[in-house]
């Protein structure tokens, strides 16, 4: 793999994990390689962009916190790392998408095709990973989460074009699709490093409420972000027929010409007229609403590792749950 972007780990996270963050890196490269040049090209492209890693992450510092002292983490985190590439890369045929993290996708670079088959060597290569750990739990975890994730993944297609989805079949989503990773990487951290049932279970809620305000602000940094910074073509949402929060919102505070309008976009997936739905989802209190609802899963994050024993550790966990809100990428 090459060098690794800056990550939210190295950049955000001082130097608590910096160590662990490297001996994570080198899993990755060794763990990718592949007998099948174009396998071995197409993960190193989509892995070698980085991200903000966070899923990784949460294993490495739960695993601190809980005073771990082994290397099986490393592992761990590389196996969600992995499994969270698997699903960018169908999302990103299933969506259509021609940008991440800044650069073009893996879809439209190689192709549909090829893109879905790499996601299914890392989701295998994912597995073959977890069994040599040995640790049954650690594998119900994975699986399970595995395949909530992809039930998300088709409560989402269910849902587009929908312009009538309520906020509880959207939140459905988020839990399953993202939310859920979240929570196996940090419950994993806290499981390998001996924590009681009570502890993993707090971890598991972190991670929950975690991944379900970086969601629901990444639904408004669609509308109101910026494509340079957040890495992927504003107005993506709109033009796939997505309905995400705001758009949730506007349909039931908006006025009769701006559901009227919102309706019209996301059943045809017209991102023509984005300015306009911008306008009314900024004036209707939609990006703030969903601000709210996005500070409201930070919070309860940070009230779950209230026992967590004070560290550096602990103390990027709560940073992160400042993150979540208030990055604009």
């Amino acid at each position: 793999m090459s060098a690794t972007p800056t990550t939210v780990s190295s950049r955000l996270l001082s130097d608590a994990i910096a160590a662990d963050t490297d001996a994570v890196n080198r899993v990755i490269r060794r763990e990718l390689h592949s007998e099948v040049p174009l396998v071995n090209q197409i993960a190193d492209y989509i892995i070698s962009a980085g991200g903000k890693r966070i899923r990784p992450t949460l294993v490495l510092l739960f695993a601190n916190a809980w005073g771990y002292r082994g290397v099986e983490h490393h592992a761990l985190a590389a196996i969600v790392e992995f499994i969270h590439t698997a699903t960018l890369l169908h999302d990103d045929v299933v969506d259509e998408s021609s940008m991440r993290r800044g650069r073009k996708t893996a879809n439209a670079l190689f192709g549909n095709a090829a893109s879905v088959l790499v996601g299914d060597f890392l989701y295998s290569r994912s597995f073959q990973m977890m069994v040599a750990i040995r640790n049954m739990r650690v594998m119900q975890i994975l699986a399970d989460a595995t395949n909530v994730i992809a039930e998300g993944e088709v409560l989402q297609l269910l849902n587009m074009h929908d312009p009538d989805v309520s906020e509880a079949r959207y939140l459905q989503v988020i839990r399953s699709k993202t939310a859920k990773l979240f929570e196996a990487a940090a419950q994993l951290g806290a499981l390998i490093a001996g924590a009681s049932d009570e502890q993993v279970e707090a971890a598991a809620e972190y991670g929950r409420s975690l991944g379900t305000a970086f969601q629901l602000i990444d639904d408004v940094l669609d509308y109101s972000g910026n494509a340079d910074d957040i890495g992927k073509n504003v107005g993506d949402d709109l033009r796939e027929g997505k309905p995400t929060l705001p758009l949730i919102y506007l349909m039931q505070h908006g006025t009769p010409e701006q559901r009227e309008l919102v309706r019209a976009c996301i059943e045809t997936g017209d991102e023509q007229h984005f300015d306009a739905v911008l306008a009314a989802v900024t004036e209707s209190g939609a990006l703030q609403y969903t601000r709210e609802q996005a500070t409201i899963a930070a919070d309860a994050a940070r009230a779950t590792i209230v026992g967590l024993p004070s560290s550096d550790f602990k103390n990027s966990l709560l940073h992160l749950c400042a993150f979540a809100v208030d990055r604009n990428h």
